[in-house]
């Protein structure tokens, strides 16, 4: 997976150089700096090495710089892995900032593997180390902060109860066919179930009104039993199929697969509970205990008294934005915590990044609360723009909230709704076309991390700028 030295340069990728063929500016500032901060790489390298006896042996792979580069590159251009691969092979340029040269590029799936095996932790130790550099060059000084919390989507269908149920019939049973390909003797007796579940199904998605009156509960106490016999029939045959003779990759494969089964049927085993509860026994049923797709069971129901959007799926994201636009802190959060919670954490990250409490703390009315203002006031902030949510504002605060200082502070955040923009439509977040909560968690990472290399590319490029002589 790994090669500890970089792949040498030939003739061809010499004369490519000499004849000086340049990227676009963007992608050429952030080479540069990439180059001026080479140690960004040793985290990447660890994680490629991991599980690796001898990483220095063995066939060529793709190298840290190239994955962490081409991660970059992905998520700056919003491309999926076959456009990625292509592109890269079809232009000389984008070898070049990948660091490919002349080299044969790997296919989509090799980078797909290569990136599977960053961790979230390691992305965030690449972003922490790349706004300290920032910090470190002059280009952020820390003095304002504004932060805001949105929702990045899961890769689901909209959950009901009926289609839940469906899903995991008809995974089941597909999994279930697979194992009974692999073996010589197959898996025994198991009744597929899939045409009485999908029929049942379709029967409550196509009910009237007035028809769920009478006809729901039947529906669903027949697709229910459908359900608990394939969740039943599909342990049996896990447990029939324990002993496999073989070589050790139809083992290998064989297991996978016994696993898969099992976690599928645990999961069937909380659809069917939750359906029963909430149908039933017209039980309501807590948001934590709920499953909401079988697929990605991670998923978490947020709802944020958006009009448009009362109610998303996936997870919320906490981002704290600079002055100039870095991204210095961000987190995928668990369930639906209050925007309230984030106020001291953020001023405490805020404070060991760049030595100091920022002057301007902005927010929306989300994580107003008098203790987040006692907070800023104690850490020593200057000016907190956080308006008053609900209640009636005592004549001090309606005259703080008119004054031109707290409206530009408003102004001024107003500014991450722009950011959050362009990481959902830029940089890919806007839903996650990734499974898991791990490559979840990567995906919005590379995000972050794909805005603030192009932030501090723009900055360079502007320093630069204001630094060149003028012409005689």
């Amino acid at each position: 997976m790994s090669r500890v030295s970089a792949p040498q340069l030939s003739f061809a990728d010499l004369e490519f150089l000499h004849q000086r063929i340049q990227l676009e500016p963007s992608l050429r500032a952030i080479a540069g700096f990439l180059d001026t901060h080479a140690s960004l790489v040793d985290d990447v390298r660890r994680d490629l090495e991991r599980g690796l006896t001898h990483p220095a042996t063995g066939r060529h792979g793709v190298t840290a710089p190239q994955v962490l580069r081409s991660l970059i590159l992905m998520r700056v251009k919003n491309w999926d892995y076959r456009e990625l691969r292509e592109r890269i092979a079809d232009g000389y340029t984008l070898r070049h900032f990948t660091q490919f040269e002349s080299q044969r590029v790997p296919k989509h799936d090799a980078f797909n593997r290569a990136f599977n095996r960053l961790t979230p932790d390691t992305v965030r130790a690449v972003n922490d180390a790349v706004v300290h550099a920032a910090v470190v060059l002059g280009l952020e000084d820390g003095t304002k902060l504004r932060v805001d919390t949105t929702v990045v989507e899961t890769d689901i269908h909209h959950p009901t109860d009926n289609t839940l149920l469906w899903d995991s019939v008809r995974v089941l049973t597909r999994l279930v066919r697979q194992l009974d390909d692999l073996l010589p003797i197959g898996v025994g007796a198991f009744t597929n179930r899939t045409r009485a579940a999908r029929r049942r199904m379709y029967e409550i998605q196509r009910m009237t009104t007035k028809e769920r009156h009478t006809q729901q509960v039947p529906t669903y106490r027949a697709l229910i039993s459908i359900a608990e016999q394939v969740v039943k029939d599909a342990r049996a045959v896990v447990a029939r199929t324990q002993r496999v003779d073989g070589d050790i990759p139809s083992r290998v494969a064989v297991e996978t697969l016994q696993r898969e089964i099992t976690r599928h049927a645990d999961l069937g085993d909380r659809v069917i509970s939750q359906t029963r509860r909430r149908v039933l026994q017209s039980e309501q049923v807590p948001t934590d205990e709920k499953v909401y797709s079988i697929f990605e069971p991670h998923t978490d129901l947020i709802k944020r008294g958006k009009v448009l959007k009362p109610i998303e799926f996936g997870h919320k994201v906490f981002l704290a934005e600079s002055g100039h636009g870095l991204i210095t802190q961000y987190g995928v959060l668990t369930g639906n915590p209050a925007d309230q919670t984030h106020v001291a954490p953020s001023l405490e990250h805020h404070t060991a990044a760049f030595g100091h409490v920022p002057d301007l703390y902005s927010s929306d009315r989300g994580f107003f609360n008098e203790a987040n203002l006692e907070a800023c006031k104690t850490a020593g902030v200057m000016l907190t723009c956080i308006p008053q949510a609900g209640g009636k504002r005592s004549a001090e605060r309606e005259a703080f909230e008119k004054s031109p200082a707290f409206k530009k502070g408003q102004r001024f955040r107003a500014g991450i709704e722009g950011r959050i923009s362009v990481l959902f439509r830029g940089r890919g977040m806007k839903r996650a076309l990734v499974e898991g909560r791990e490559r979840f968690e990567l995906l919005v990472g590379a995000a972050v991390l794909a805005n603030n290399l192009m932030v501090i590319a723009d900055l360079l490029r502007r320093k630069h700028a204001r630094c060149r002589p003028a012409a005689a």
